[in-house]
């Protein structure tokens, strides 16, 4: 039964579940399926006890996890967290010896997974993992034998607050994705700390339609509903044709986002009953305040933009007085600073115009760091990649941001995306801002190509709304309106793409806009002297790629 006792272990959540027979996960895109509270922590009681039979003695105690939004996902992870063990979120969007990889990285002994990620799988070398497929007769004559465990009955090691649940690997433009520690105590006291903030309670529904590999939807979505005790409706992936009939279906109040999810639901075609729902609110990154206000203004439904990373080292509060654009101020017993990555001092701070528009970016952006006590708690074999986080004794995110006279904190985007224009550093997510305000945008990426002489120029991708087409007057009269764009943040190639290429959590793939540069199939622009924009084919583009070879720097179109 639930009691109002904070939790120290998710292991308690969970158990917590037993006895309680109202609606507690529902799943299905054709056939909708209730399950119990009680039901579900009964299926993870007997995964944890055929989890703790099948581990090899002596081996790490971390299982990977492929699959879908399916039931077995939050099934595993509740049995990972009563038998003492860890899971390794394992993207599927991830191929070959990257994927292979991961798995192995983590030290999965056990790798649960479904039918239709076998090809995946296939032709991989994958020593002392066994593969565990779900929806088969051996998986279920598997499970058979252990169908009245009970929550607690078998454990590898006692669930405490310093154990490993989470092995989940954060996303990078460059290197291998780093697998971040997440411990039930601190995974416990995120779910509890945003079950407070936002009032879940029992007759909540949180639809998880964020990918349950990665941390928004384990952290922010299902954790707080098992605090509050509410129901967890269960999206496969993510659909924006689909979204506002699952919520209706489901009677789902509460979700989770990433990426451009926002846009995506915005880009669907407006219908009359947009506002005949039950969904009071959405928490996540990167919608923008642009987006942010038109999904508001669209559906009815209050968006709330976060910041706290998967590893835990730095959070920003949003309060009731925080400013439109703004996340927040720093959390309780955070000392966070805007620094300058190059010179170590903090940054000044921003001035912006009475519509909000900032002013001084050059020198007011900086990476956030937090100065004070950091919960982050490492990466999973990876010494160099925890020093670089925590260089000075000091906990960088590796995400930049600019602070007002007030003390709030806005995101400016990731250190990756930063650009340096004729010696000036910009940020990516600066300009996208700024562009997502042109009506006919759908979705707006922004990133670097090299520029022919020297550092990096600014090159947007655009996919327009139904209908639309670019116009390059119309945006060259939109880009001279904008009295916070700054002289070099005019983008010099205009890419106009059918649909923005996200990855698996949505978030735009940046890094293959990155690789094809302007030397990509869909059609590119160029803004010539004068701001006007021309098409970039034909004797355009190998003038263009001339210069690139007079001053020696073809090779970095093909990085």
């Amino acid at each position: 039964m639930r009691t109002t006792t904070a939790p120290e272990t998710v292991a308690e959540l969970i158990a917590r579940q037993w006895g309680d027979h109202r609606p507690g996960l529902m799943y299905g895109d054709a056939e909708r399926h209730v399950l119990s509270h009680h039901r579900t922590a009964q299926e993870a009681a007997a995964r944890a006890a055929l989890l703790v039979d099948l581990m090899p003695p002596g081996a790490e105690p971390h299982l990977g996890v492929l699959l879908d939004n399916t039931p077995e996902f939050p099934f595993w992870l509740g049995a990972a967290a009563l038998a003492g063990a860890a899971v390794a979120g394992i993207n599927p969007t991830r191929r070959g010896p990257e994927l292979a990889r991961d798995i192995l990285h983590t030290d999965c002994r056990l790798l649960i997974t479904e039918r239709a990620h076998l090809p995946l799988l296939r032709g991989l070398d994958l020593p002392g993992v066994r593969i565990l497929v779900t929806g088969t007769e051996e998986y279920e004559a598997l499970l058979a034998p252990y169908a009245a465990a009970k929550p607690g009955e078998a454990v590898m090691a006692a669930p405490a607050p310093a154990s490993r649940l989470l092995l989940y690997f954060t996303s990078g433009s460059t290197g291998a994705p780093k697998a971040a520690i997440c411990t039930q105590g601190r995974l416990a006291a995120a779910g509890s700390a945003l079950a407070g903030r936002f009032s879940v309670a029992p007759d909540d529904v949180h639809y998880v339609c964020m990918p349950l590999f990665h941390g928004n939807a384990v952290i922010a979505d299902w954790l707080p509903a098992l605090v509050g005790g509410a129901a967890v409706a269960l999206r496969r992936r993510f659909s924006a044709s689909a979204f506002l009939d699952d919520v209706r279906a489901y009677g789902a109040t509460y979700f989770t986002y990433v990426g451009r999810a926002i846009q995506y639901l915005l880009a669907t075609p407006p219908r009359s009953d947009d506002r005949e729902h039950t969904l009071r609110l959405g928490f996540g990154t990167e919608a923008g305040a642009v987006d942010a206000a038109r999904f508001t203004e669209r559906f009815g439904a209050r968006l709330v933009e976060g910041y706290g990373a998967t590893e835990g080292g730095a959070s920003v509060q949003h309060t009731p007085d925080t400013p439109p654009g703004a996340l927040g101020r720093a959390g309780a017993g955070d000392d966070l600073a805007v620094i300058d990555p190059e010179t170590g001092r903090e940054c000044p701070p921003a001035l912006l115009d009475p519509q909000g528009r900032l002013l001084n970016g050059s020198s007011a952006i900086g990476e956030l760091v937090n100065r004070g006590r950091s919960l982050f708690e490492g990466y999973w074999r990876n010494p160099d990649a925890e020093a670089d986080r925590t260089r000075d004794g000091w906990y960088w995110t590796g995400d930049l941001f600019f602070r007002d006279t007030a003390g709030f904190l806005y995101f400016a985007g990731r250190t990756d995306d930063r650009l340096r224009v004729d010696s000036e550093n910009l940020a990516a997510a600066m300009i996208e801002n700024i562009l997502a305000r042109w009506s006919e945008a759908a979705a707006v990426a922004v990133y670097a190509v090299p520029d022919e002489v020297a550092g990096d120029q600014v090159m947007a991708a655009l996919a327009l709304r139904e209908g639309a087409e670019f116009s390059p007057a119309a945006f060259e009269a939109f880009l001279a309106s904008q009295p916070d764009l700054g002289t070099k943040m005019a983008p010099r190639y205009v890419r106009v793409v059918p649909a923005m290429p996200v990855t698996a959590t949505n978030k735009v793939h940046r890094v293959a806009l990155r690789r094809e540069g302007f030397l990509c199939p869909d059609p590119v622009w160029q803004r010539a002297p004068g701001g006007h924009y021309e098409p970039l084919d034909g004797p355009a583009r190998s003038a263009l790629l001339a210069r690139y070879e007079a001053h020696g720097r073809a090779d970095l179109l093909e990085r």
